[in-house]
């Protein structure tokens, strides 16, 4: 039989995803000895070996990773494009690699994201959540919601919602602290900070209340790099912190925390879809960047405007 190296991808790209050759035959509706072959005569094709195979799993070899990450690329190209000639026109299919702010995948995107797989079942997504800048083109993500201004001239940037913060506190914290009427009493109160983990840099936050405008610049009591502890410490009653009101609104509800200076507001981070201008983009990434600027703009606590 003759190879056929799309297939032979195909198979490779499923033992890959699947973690087994019996599985993958499954998935492909093949029996497991043609996989097999299809595997081995890719492997013999290129020249080297592409899975390490143990009697308890399979995974690839850096070479393997390497492949896989083209081939998954180039299959999913030729599943658009077949579907674009097809009776079905509308019909995105392929992986999608996304990546955003851990808050926006928490507690915005991820709970919606049964409406998008009812509306698009042949999108597969890789959802990367972190509050880590990367680079779309050497990483081959394909688009990224980023927080703050976005200065970067390769990449296509659309601003589509807001990161919405508070000044927040656990109401024991306060009882047993010194009154806090204005945020000129801040330095008499415990801060806590949030420091980014990729950069170390600490988050700079503001309040303003009509023209006015006060930086919070004294020195934290304490600092920390992951969004849910520093929730936590706030709830905890260690000080007080600004939390975007997206992963407070819980707590806020249910009385763990509450909002002093009520009347003065704290800076939103700004949010915009990016992706490469370089990069051609496929009707798969388009429906994500559109459902996911959908879902922001019908939230009050995420959409661009007031």
């Amino acid at each position: 039989m003759a190879f056929d190296r799309l297939e032979a991808m195909r198979a490779f790209c499923r033992i890959v995803e699947l973690g087994s050759f019996t599985r993958a035959a499954d998935a492909l509706g093949l029996a497991k000895t043609t996989v097999s072959g299809q595997l081995q005569a890719l492997e013999s094709q290129l020249g080297i070996k592409l899975l390490h195979r143990t009697t308890r799993r399979v995974s690839p070899t850096t070479d393997g990773s390497a492949y896989y990450e083209r081939a998954r690329a180039v299959l999913d190209d030729l599943d658009e494009l077949e579907a674009s000639v097809a009776q079905n026109r509308s019909l995105a299919r392929g992986r999608v690699r996304v990546e955003m702010p851990s808050p926006v995948s928490r507690f915005l995107l991820i709970p919606a994201l049964p409406d998008f797989v009812a509306q698009y079942p042949q999108i597969r997504l890789d959802l990367g959540s972190s509050e880590r800048i990367v680079d779309l083109v050497q990483e081959g993500v394909d688009c990224a919601i980023r927080g703050g201004l976005v200065h970067d001239p390769d990449l296509v940037c659309r601003p589509i919602g807001r990161m919405r913060f508070s000044l927040c506190a656990a109401p024991a914290y306060l009882a047993a602290s010194a009154p806090l009427r204005h945020p000129d009493d801040l330095p008499r109160h415990r801060y806590l900070a949030f420091v980014y983990p990729a950069s170390g840099r600490q988050k700079v936050n503001a309040l303003h209340r009509g023209e006015q405008r006060i930086v919070i610049e004294q020195e934290p009591a304490m600092r920390f790099n992951s969004g849910e502890a520093y929730l936590a410490a706030a709830e905890a009653g260690l000080g007080i912190a600004v939390l975007p009101l997206a992963a407070a609104r819980r707590a806020l509800d249910e009385g763990r925390l509450v909002q002093p200076l009520a009347d003065w507001q704290a800076d939103a981070m700004p949010l915009s879809l990016v992706y490469p201008y370089s990069r051609h983009l496929s009707a798969r990434v388009r429906a994500f960047i559109d459902w996911a600027a959908q879902r922001m703009a019908g939230d009050p606590l995420w959409r661009l405007e007031d």
